[in-house]
């Protein structure tokens, strides 16, 4: 199992123990969410569906107390290779599931070990049978049932969305771009937490907003997204690890529980799109000042017809918010990526070489920074830092993600080349003199042409 591998399932494991891992909850509290969560199944990275028994999420949620990120990535194991070896083991396990869908894994298991003394792997079988499409959700017939939900609390649950909104000049090509809108929503209070168009639908203007959002309104618990790229991507995903952030995403073509986002949506562009629209859109920064005054003082202030109370009220209701320490949220909205360094102990990263201490050649690196600034790269090894990335050759000192500051127009300087070269000529020509080409070499530089 190579870093990348590793550092994937560490951050699975986290989304599986978040929710139990929140400091808020006392011990009987947090018994009954870790026997929630050991009953439900979850998407492995390797993209099988698995069940975790209750001691394994209480290990994992010790270990990430006392080690943060790093300690919940696996350890090497060795492969016991049974499939290979015994495949007539898992035609058996086939026909127990077969013949009583509610049996467990490692039930099945426990019978092929009693009839054949071979201990296989209650995963193995599990991983197996799902292969075969014989899990136990394929095989329940009971339709699902969606109940209401709302939050308890303020910052407990966030939810988050793009709005595709109008077409905004754009000053960069000369030409106008669809501004997306990117909305924070809290689900207890109905508070837009933050707000913000963007050009570019993309990762980084996720984590731009979410940045902002913390510092106005503190740290949520959880933070409900879709399916789409700026939400399902290595680097948010990191960003609400460090944060102890729980993400979660909805299921495909499962709208249920969007419904509160759904309706601010519409409320936007009746109320506020509509109008912007009307007046006219001059820029993307007059867009966004636009909302964001709209936002404080209209749309959080209204009195909510479902709660009956103004989301600002209710957001507010129980007093500050848990911050977040400023170098933490520093090290959660840096990027990572891992690198082999080359045998000239250098690194490549967009375009650019890092030079990196000499004896790390032919080692795999974790890369971080932050994509505002790439002339500083921090090296870690095995969760450890290991020095920094020296520049050696740069290109780019922002990350392509990040949207890139205009030039500035360059002054006029009023000086008409051409114009003098004429007026060379005509006052020779006038005089009768015999024009000398040489002296004009003042004006256009030494090219070496002549006629």
């Amino acid at each position: 199992m190579d870093d990348d591998q590793r550092q994937a399932i560490a951050l699975h494991r986290w989304a599986v123990i978040a929710e139990a891992a929140n400091a808020h909850l006392d011990p009987q509290e947090r018994g009954v969410l870790v026997r929630q969560i050991a009953a439900r199944a979850h998407t492995h990275p390797d993209g099988h569906e698995r069940r975790y028994s209750r001691g394994t999420l209480d290990r994992w949620i010790r270990a990430y107390r006392a080690g943060g990120l790093d300690a919940l990535a696996p350890s090497p194991r060795a492969d016991t290779g049974t499939v290979r070896a015994h495949p007539e083991l898992f035609a058996e396990a086939a026909a127990l599931r077969l013949e009583l869908p509610t049996r467990s894994a490692a039930q099945i298991a426990s019978i092929l070990f009693h009839r054949h003394g071979i201990c296989v792997a209650e995963r193995t079988v599990r991983e197996q049978l799902r292969r075969r499409g014989l899990h136990r959700e394929a095989l329940a017939a009971d339709p699902k049932v969606f109940g209401r939900y709302e939050a308890e609390r303020a910052n407990q649950r966030w939810i988050t969305d793009v709005l595709v909104g109008p077409f905004v000049p754009w000053p960069r090509i000369e030409t106008s771009v669809r501004a997306k809108l990117f909305l924070i929503v809290d689900d207890h209070s109905r508070l837009l937490v933050d707000g913000a168009f963007f050009a570019h639908e993309n990762a980084r203007a996720c984590q731009e907003l979410l940045r902002r959002a913390i510092v106005r309104r503190g740290v949520p618990e959880v933070l409900y997204a879709d399916n789409g790229a700026p939400f399902r991507n290595a680097w948010l995903t990191r960003t609400c690890a460090v944060l102890g952030v729980r993400l979660v995403h909805s299921q495909p073509y499962s709208p249920e529980g969007r419904g509160k986002q759904e309706r601010l949506n519409r409320y936007i562009r009746e109320a506020f799109l509509a109008e912007a629209c009307h007046v006219g859109i001059e820029s993307l920064d007059a867009l966004n000042d636009l909302f964001l005054a709209w936002a404080e003082q209209v749309a959080n202030r209204r009195r909510h017809a479902e709660t009956d109370e103004r989301p600002i009220d209710r957001f507010e209701a129980r007093g500050p918010h848990r911050a977040v320490d400023p170098e933490q949220l520093r090290e959660a909205f840096r990027w990572s990526v891992m690198r082999k360094v080359t045998r000239t102990a250098t690194v490549p990263l967009e375009g650019n070489a890092y030079s990196v201490d000499p004896s790390l050649v032919g080692r795999r690196v974790e890369l971080r920074y932050d994509p505002e600034d790439l002339s500083r790269i921090d090296v870690y090894v095995e969760g450890r830092a290991a020095g920094v990335a020296t520049p050696f050759v740069i290109g780019r000192h922002t990350h392509r993600q990040v949207p890139q500051a205009r030039r500035p127009e360059p002054q006029t300087t009023g000086v008409d080349y051409l114009g003098m070269v004429a007026a060379a000529h005509d006052e020779q020509a006038g005089t009768g003199q015999k024009i000398d080409f040489a002296q004009l070499d003042m004006f256009a530089g030494d090219t070496g042409e002549t006629k």
